[in-house]
């Protein structure tokens, strides 16, 4: 088992290495990709919501065997490292171990990450997704990024995938005083009536007259180019 693996496809644009903690996601996106990738029911998927066997220990052999030090780790891609309702001891455990060994740590998440804050620093990023989805926990997750962003933690935000148009510049100009980047891109696999080109436009638009640094998923560029 070797839980530090280099994403590929569309997961390469957000970073270069990754860890997957957890064995579902309660959040259930209508978009999730997680259940097609890993060939699983989507029920059980959103249900069954555990750490993946021995996920800390595995780590730990994995950083010692291959040496990995010094690198930036995405948590994570098939999972959220918060899921809500459920306890996040195996998160905490993996940032330490992380830390531990001369590493870095991208998260992001819908949850909320804040207790873990202690183990992080300046070189380390905490994010959080907006979609444009309305939900009950939005104000806490903004209030997270906050603090992180207080306690000089590198912050960013994935308005990523947008599903609606006017609620994704309400969110941006929310997150513009406290995010050190966003990155943005487009729903795909559904029907949407956002006209994708136009879209990406003015987004690019707004994200320059706010000074922010931006990154734009080259799904979305395509689209503004065509």
């Amino acid at each position: 088992m070797k839980p530090i693996y280099v994403p590929k496809g569309k997961a390469k644009e957000y970073g270069d290495f990754a860890l997957n903690i957890y064995t579902g996601c309660p959040h259930r996106c209508y978009y999730c990709f997680a259940p097609n990738v890993l060939h699983r029911d989507k029920e059980q998927f959103h249900n069954v919501v555990e750490p993946r066997a021995n996920i800390v220990e595995e780590t730990r052999k994995q950083i010692e065997r291959e040496s990995i030090t010094g690198k930036l780790i995405h948590l994570c891609f098939t999972c959220d490292p918060y899921p809500t309702g459920y306890d996040t001891t195996p998160t905490r455990k993996i940032i330490k171990l992380l830390k531990d060994s001369g590493n870095h740590v991208q998260i992001l998440t819908k949850g909320d990450g804040s207790r873990d804050f202690d183990l992080l620093d300046e070189n380390d990023w905490y994010g959080i997704t907006l979609d444009g989805i309305r939900v009950a926990n939005l104000r806490s997750r903004l209030d997270s990024l906050a603090e992180a962003h207080l306690r000089r933690i590198k912050t960013w935000v994935s308005l990523e995938p947008v599903t609606d148009e006017r609620q994704f510049f309400i969110e941006l100009h929310c997150v513009a005083r406290v995010v050190d980047k966003v990155k943005i891109g487009k729903l795909n696999y559904y029907p949407s009536d956002i006209k994708w080109g136009e879209f990406g436009r003015r987004a690019e638009e707004l994200c320059q007259k706010l000074g922010l640094d931006y990154y734009i998923k080259e799904s979305l560029r395509k689209e503004m180019e065509s």
